[in-house]
């Protein structure tokens, strides 16, 4: 049973930086794609950044290019989420998820294409 945990997030101002965790479990994960999502309140979760396990690829949305980086620790079974010049548009609850990567496609950015989901990590940014 694959568990993940998110962790990190709070109350930043604007400019500021934060970093969330991704605590994964249930699987050897090498062969998974991981995700972040955000949902904002009244608005659909949303693809945030991605990142293929075995290789280390990443692939991000076009608005937090540049400002968010995500990265993973084998040894730890850990998925972060670098979040630099955070914005107050960036507040939302922000989602760790996973998928098994079979190698067909490498951009998985749809809430639908993935099958396991934190609980979830709020974020919000002060103007």
């Amino acid at each position: 049973q694959v568990q993940l945990v998110e962790s990190g997030g709070g109350l930043v101002q604007a400019g500021g930086s934060l970093r969330l965790s991704c605590a994964a479990s249930g699987r050897t994960f090498s062969s998974y794609i991981m995700g972040w999502f955000r949902q904002a309140p009244g608005k659909e979760r949303e693809f945030v950044a991605a990142i293929i396990w075995s290789v280390g690829s990443t692939y991000y949305t076009d608005s937090v290019k540049g400002r968010f980086t995500i990265s993973r620790d084998n040894a730890k079974n850990m998925v972060y989420l670098q979040m630099n010049s955070l914005k107050p548009e960036d507040t939302a609850v922000y989602y760790c998820a996973a998928r098994f990567y079979s190698g067909i496609r490498s951009y998985y950015t749809a809430r639908s294409d993935y099958n396991y989901w934190g609980q979830g990590t709020q974020v919000t940014v002060s103007s």
